[in-house]
């Protein structure tokens, strides 16, 4: 399995955010300009505390198993591979989305003046800030779920072979 790459994740973000200002531009000059849900941020954020609750649910286990405390459970590891799929699938549609609402929060800062839309700016910048929580923590899961390199890869402190 790959490992996320934060370029690829930053090239979706970018790409995303001036599309979406683009559009934000385009759609505010032939009508009204759609909302930002008020959902947005805190269903990013669920999915980042259910990402950073999994990985330190996975660390805690794995230390356990390391340490051989009675009665650990170990860590299966399709269910680690699930996680891990599953955080990386949730850091890429989260740099998707943090992107376009980046972008509309960007068009909606030339247009503070009007309380609905600083309200809509302010959704838009929450939102940015928990789609970087979401990368954070599918990162971290990613770091924690990752198998140790093997002695023979990385030379230090290889057992010479008999």
């Amino acid at each position: 399995m790959r490992e996320l790459r934060i370029r690829v994740l930053a090239g979706v973000f970018v790409v995303a955010g001036v599309l979406s200002w683009a559009g934000a531009r385009l759609w505010n000059s032939i009508g009204t300009l759609p909302s930002v849900p008020l959902a947005a941020p805190i269903v990013l954020a669920l999915i980042a505390a259910v990402l950073l609750a999994t990985a330190l649910s996975i660390r805690s286990r794995l230390k356990a198993q390391r340490e051989r405390r009675p009665g650990a459970k170990g860590v299966d590891p399709l269910m680690a591979a699930r996680a891990v799929v599953f955080g990386q699938a949730s850091a890429l549609v989260a740099a998707l989305v943090a992107g376009m609402y980046g972008g509309t929060g960007a068009f909606l800062l030339e247009v503070l003046d009007i309380p609905a839309r600083r309200d809509q700016a302010i959704y838009a910048g929450f939102s940015v800030v928990a789609g970087i929580a979401v990368i954070a923590a599918a990162i971290f899961l990613e770091r924690v779920c990752k198998l140790p390199e093997d002695d023979e890869h990385n030379g230090a402190g290889a057992a010479p072979a008999a």
